[in-house]
């Protein structure tokens, strides 16, 4: 039987997680109070958003690339120790 301590240890959060959270907070205020419309220039068109949105969609494009890197690298380093064997 584990003892509580040893239970409570198992369920503490990281360090990333912990940052992960604190910059989802710092969005959703950022969001909140940004709500006017902002005009965006890009490759031609020109179009309005909502700061929120356009922060949202930042910050979703920007975590999707984030995570696409972190599963290229895992790819690699086990190509190179398969290869090692």
């Amino acid at each position: 039987m584990q003892s509580p301590s040893s239970r409570s240890e198992g369920r503490r959060l990281g360090g990333g997680a912990i940052a992960s959270l604190i910059g989802v907070g710092l969005l959703f205020v950022f969001m909140i109070q940004n709500t006017e419309d902002a005009q965006l220039d890009f490759l031609g068109w020109s179009f309005n958003w909502p700061l929120w949105l356009v922060a949202l969609a930042s910050a979703i494009l920007g975590a999707v690339v984030w995570f696409g890197l972190g599963v290229v690298r895992r790819h690699r380093r086990r190509r190179e120790r398969r290869d090692d064997r």
